[in-house]
This record gives C-alpha cells, structure tokens and sequence, in this order.
C-alpha cells in the first residue's frame, strides 16, 4: 500500500532453473499523488506468469510497470501487468520488452480497467518483442476494458527480427558476429536496464549476454 503523497518501487532480476514453475501474485494500491513502479527482470525458468498489479484508487494516483523477459528454447515466458483506475485524474503505464530464441516463447498479457468516475484518467501501453530466429515466437493478449468516456488510454505494439543488415553493419565497424548481436539486444533493453539501479543492471547485462550465447552462426 502506497500512502499519500509517497513514491516507491520494486525491483527484482529473477533467473530460474528451467524446470520451474513461475507463478506470481504482486499488487500496489496506490493512494492520493501517490507513484509505484513495477521493475523487473524475467530469465529461466520452464513458465513464468507474473502480471504486477496497481490499483489506483485516490485522484492524482500513478504507477509504472516496466518488465523484460528473455525465453529460451524450451522456455514460455507470460509476463505483461495489471492497472486499475479507479479514481479521477489519475495515470499510469506500462512498458514491456521481450526476447525470444531458439523455440523460446513470449507473450504480454495485461489488463488496463477504468472506472466510470474516474474523470481525466490517462493510460499508455508499449509491448516490443524481439525475436532472434525463424522458430522463436511471441504473442500479445491485452486486454482493455474502459468505462469512463473522458479517459485517454493508448496501446502500441512492435514486433522486430535480429537485422542482417544491422551486424553486417556492425561487422564492418570490427566486431564478430555475436558480438554485434548482443549489442543489438543490449540496446533493445536500454529503456527499461537504465531505469535499474547499476548493480541490478549489471547483473541483467550478464545474464543476457549468457543466454546470446550461439545465438548466432
């Protein structure tokens, strides 16, 4: 529960073991002019299901849900968030990434809610997906449900492949092949890895760069 007028956020990188099972119940209520933020990190594991949630029930209530998901072959990562305004004026977002190889899988699924009375209420949705071959794959479930007629509430999607062009460019300027790649990820991530703080992004970088690994060639 997230006070009036007080800001927090939580922060986890979690790596399982690929024979778990990753189901997870997390949620905020956030009072008046009050913020929470939602920042994780989701590699490992056989399936992960983890859909933060933020219910905004005071005017002038925020939250952010900010995620990145690695899935591997053999991996199913469901990952996305949860906002439910309540109250008027108030706002939120979500920004979700996900990487997909080998015969990895990865899907966001979310849901935004407003309430009828919550005047002014305003919402923004961003799911990028990158996928680093033919067999990987990625889907989106988002599910919006407004009853309020003065709420602004945008949804944007992308869903990009590993560029030839973009490493041959890279090559050119001196690096090896998964070299390049890795960079590409590196800076498919950077939005959501420079909001962590450095320990925690440094360990993502890690974690990632050891999931690149014959990625590529």
């Amino acid at each position: 529960m997230v006070k009036e007028g007080a800001r927090s956020r939580y922060t986890t990188i979690q790596n399982w073991s690929t024979n778990m099972y990753n189901l997870v119940t997390q949620r905020a209520v956030v009072h008046k002019d009050a913020y929470h933020e939602w920042l994780d990190g989701n590699l490992g594991s056989k399936l992960t299901m983890k859909y933060p949630s933020s219910y905004l029930v005071e005017p002038g209530a925020r939250s952010e849900i900010m995620s990145i998901a690695f899935a591997n072959t053999g991996q199913h990562q469901d990952t996305g968030g949860k906002l439910v305004l309540v109250a008027p004026h108030t706002s939120g977002t979500i920004v979700s990434k996900s990487i997909s190889k080998g015969k990895g899988r990865a899907s966001y699924r979310g849901l935004v809610k407003v309430y009828e009375g919550a005047k002014g209420a305003r919402v923004n949705v961003e799911c990028d997906a990158l996928l680093l071959n033919e067999e990987s794959r990625t889907d989106t479930y988002p599910y919006i449900e407004i009853q309020e007629d003065s709420a602004h509430v945008g949804h944007e999607a992308t869903v990009s492949k590993l560029n030839d062009e973009q490493i041959f460019y890279l090559q050119s300027r001196g690096l090896r092949e998964d070299e390049a790649a890795a960079l590409i990820v590196r800076g498919f991530i950077e939005p959501i890895a420079k909001e962590l703080p450095l320990e925690y992004a440094v360990e993502l970088n890690r974690l990632i760069e050891l999931e690149m690994e014959g990625s590529v060639g």
